[in-house]
């Protein structure tokens, strides 16, 4: 029997890391390790260059022989190179999006940069002046790109160019750290035993940590109105309630 493959593709400072325990628990799941840092594999030329059969050896144990492997790279969301390169070596690869409010994700996706010191400015001139630094970084994927990262439609469309739209499973933040139902369904996408209670389900994986600065009201509208059509957009089109992610600002 062949072992299939699937991707968590994104998005970062969305649970990603939490996901991926519950995940790598599974008795019919191994999922590509070390967790850290992500493989990156189909995004690093360098890595990439090494072939199919070095990533295989490099992440997976060939001892094991698992129902599905599984990969967990959150910079592979923006990258339509690593979705063309999935897409060439496992074609019937499942993808997941894991998505969080976007206006939260942003947040937190600052304070990441600011603890790994790749972030120094204010909050708000971080937030209005991303155009202008977006492309500024030596990192795999800019770590300035607070807004545009949220922008989750495009690069769910993105992946659609190169995966059928039934394998590719969206799936909220904020359920999943609510409901063990929301699991269930990630587990059913996936196609292995959804009745499986992993022992890390409930558990606090790699939470932020925010600092003393907040949104003002202003700065806070300013990212509601940035996404508010992108939002719309993804519910419309891929048939999802976002109610929980309505804010009044």
């Amino acid at each position: 029997m062949t072992t299939e493959h699937f991707f968590v593709v994104g998005a970062q400072r969305s649970a990603t890391t939490y996901l991926y325990h519950l995940l790598h628990e599974h008795p019919q799941i191994e999922m590509a390790k070390p967790i850290r840092p992500e493989p990156k594999f189909f995004l690093l030329d360098d890595l990439y260059a090494q072939g199919i059969d070095a990533y295989l050896e490099q992440f997976f144990d060939p001892a094991v022989s698992p129902d599905l492997r599984g990969e967990k790279s959150t910079s592979y969301c923006e990258s339509e190179k690593a979705a063309r390169r999935i897409a060439d070596h496992f074609p019937q690869a499942r993808i997941i999006f894991l998505l969080r409010e976007p206006v939260e994700r942003a947040v937190s996706n600052y304070w990441f940069s600011v603890r790994n010191g790749l972030e120094t400015r204010p909050i708000g001139e971080a937030f209005r002046e991303e155009d202008s630094r977006r492309g500024d970084y030596q990192t795999s994927v800019s770590p300035f790109a607070y807004v545009k990262r949220g922008l989750y439609i495009e690069q769910i469309e993105m992946y659609e160019q190169f995966f059928p739209r039934e394998q590719i499973g969206i799936f909220l933040h904020e359920r999943l750290i609510a409901s063990p139902e929301a699991l269930d369904s990630i587990y059913r996408f996936l196609g292995v035993g959804s009745s499986f209670n992993p022992p890390s389900w409930g558990q606090v994986i790699n939470a932020g940590q925010k600092g003393s600065e907040t949104l003002t009201p202003d700065l806070e509208q300013m990212l509601i109105g940035k996404f508010a059509k992108p939002n719309a957009r993804l519910a419309e089109r891929m048939g999802i309630d976002l109610t929980e992610w309505e804010r009044t600002g």
